[in-house]
């Protein structure tokens, strides 16, 4: 399966960092977005993104709000979303964990990480 990334972050270095962790894990196929309105449009207009990894700081909207949008959208609810984020405290896991992330990681990660996160999330849908 090939597998279209989404990768939402306001830090175009961060995003590198996570596009190339991806290329290095044989997935090339990927679209930018700056924030959550961003990420939306992205999304509307690409109809064969099938994995979202979003950051959850972001000015505009955040990512928590981008999770709530998608999963509120009947015809995307149910991508698979990994937030990466320096939010590391327990309840801001649980409050993206309550808006139905498909998984967590905080910032700083490796590329074994993220490989690992995409696997899990990839077996579980």
């Amino acid at each position: 399966m090939s597998l279209k990334f989404l990768v939402v972050d306001d830090s175009v270095t961060m995003r590198r960092i996570v596009i190339n962790s991806l290329k290095n894990l044989g997935f090339p196929n990927y679209v930018e977005a700056v924030d959550g309105r961003d990420a939306l449009g992205k999304l509307s207009a690409n109809s064969d993104i099938n994995f979202i990894i979003t950051d959850w700081n972001m000015p505009g909207m955040s990512g928590l709000e981008l999770v709530k949008a998608i999963r509120g959208d009947a015809s995307i609810a149910s991508l698979p979303i990994l937030m990466v984020t320096t939010r590391g405290v327990k309840e801001d896991i649980i409050e993206a964990l309550q808006a139905r992330v498909s998984d967590y990681i905080v910032k700083p990660f490796t590329p074994q990480i993220l490989k690992e996160k995409i696997e899990a999330i990839i077996k579980r849908t």
